[in-house]
């Protein structure tokens, strides 16, 4: 795929050093990741209503999200490799105009195979989108600043998680899930022209350019980062996934739509000091968010029946996850380039989609009150690793920073 002029992004070594990050591309990539999310997970949150316009089960309706899960941890890597020499901007829009196009038709279809055809495309168009915003977001920014557009950049992950998909639900109850659907489709058909005015081109590879994606398994690091994000993110989706099932367990029932509010402003706080810190104190952050998270679970195994107990920790929960996105991202580009990212993108997405998997499987065998041990058995290991791997996969001096990180 060729094209006769391109706007090629001055990358960080060849540009002049900026003192400010270029806001108007990057919160454009930023509501690129947003809906990226929104589209994955909203049928989550109208799911009986879903369900029954599309006459199936619940159960069927819920595969709307594994099916997107899964073929956007499958697709990553072939895409990268088949894509390789497309220049970026062009390869961006044709994933947003795909999130545009599936979430018209997910609107309007009567179809369940229909509606699970294009929620399939649009998960191979959300592989795109996270091949390309850690690399967008670097060549952006300059070296000193590149924690932080990369922390601009994913926040629209968390965003999505916390603020987005409550914020649909309740459109979703007030005009209907299909409307919903639709209007997600007019915010992707604007930001298409957002891109389009906004986020510089950047040319492909060279044909022979470039080496074997899991190559990047043998570079120092990688594989310390990858295991970091199996473990870190099959844990928080176990208790993610079915959090309405462990507090109806734990007689909060009542207040899910409180818990998740809390849950969502603590997430919020974790991403704005991530993105004050991360050039900087990378390995500190990804240390305190892993701690985080583990006392976090090990409070819910025992304390969960007191309100107030697990009030807190939620919020310990939330001031852990809101800054992941942005810190392994950071870690496994720094460790493996572009081709850690394409692996980071396979792992997450994947274990993304077992969470739900193994918290059923832990629910019928040993009742909801599993999910925080689980959680601790998986973090117990990732906090060891991120202390462990101090000299490469999460160091202490980031490469090309000076300073303490």
């Amino acid at each position: 795929m060729t094209t006769t002029h391109i706007e090629r992004i001055p990358d960080p070594a060849e540009a002049p050093e900026r003192d400010r990050l270029p806001l108007s591309p990057l919160l454009a990539l930023t509501t690129a990741a947003f809906m990226a999310i929104l589209t994955e997970a909203l049928p989550a949150g109208v799911l009986p209503e879903m369900a029954a316009s599309l006459a199936v089960s619940e159960s069927a309706a819920g595969q709307t999200l594994t099916v997107y899960a899964i073929a956007t941890g499958v697709s990553a890597i072939p895409l990268m490799v088949t894509t390789a020499r497309w220049p970026r901007r062009r390869l961006l829009l044709i994933a947003v105009l795909t999130f545009a196009v599936a979430n018209l038709v997910t609107a309007v279809s009567s179809s369940y195979l229909l509606t699970m055809g294009v929620r399939l495309a649009a998960g191979v168009a959300a592989a795109v989108v996270w091949a390309e915003l850690v690399g967008y977001a670097r060549r952006l920014a300059p070296a000193h600043l590149q924690g932080r557009a990369i922390a601009l950049t994913m926040a629209g992950v968390p965003l999505a998680l916390s603020l987005g998909i409550p914020l649909g639900t309740f459109l979703g109850d007030i005009f209907g899930w299909r409307l919903t659907f639709g209007l997600m489709a007019a915010v992707s058909a604007l930001l298409l022209v957002w891109i389009r005015a906004s986020v510089p081109e950047f040319p492909g590879r060279a044909r022979g350019e470039g080496e074997p994606i899991f190559g990047a398994l043998k570079l120092p690091g990688v594989i310390a980062v990858l295991f970091t994000v199996a473990a870190y993110i099959l844990a928080h989706n176990i208790l993610y996934t079915y959090i309405a099932t462990f507090l109806d367990a734990n007689g909060m029932d009542a207040e899910r739509d409180l818990v998740l509010l809390v849950f969502g402003i603590a997430s919020v706080v974790s991403i704005f000091v991530t993105g004050a810190l991360v050039d900087r104190r990378l390995r500190m952050l990804t240390i305190l968010s892993s701690v985080l998270f583990l006392v976090a679970a090990g409070m819910l195994t025992v304390l969960a029946e007191d309100p107030v107990m697990l009030y807190l920790a939620i919020v310990l929960w939330g001031l852990g996850w809101g800054g992941v996105p942005t810190l392994l991202q950071t870690a496994v580009t720094d460790a493996g380039g572009d081709r850690g990212q394409a692996l980071l993108v396979t792992t997450w997405n994947s274990f993304m989609a077992g969470g739900g998997a193994a918290g059923g499987l832990m629910l019928s065998m040993f009742g909801p009150e599993s999910f925080p041990w689980g959680v601790v058995v998986l973090m117990v290991p990732v906090v060891l690793v991120v202390i462990g791997a101090r000299a490469h996969a999460f160091p202490a001096d980031r490469p090309g920073i000076e300073g303490p990180a």
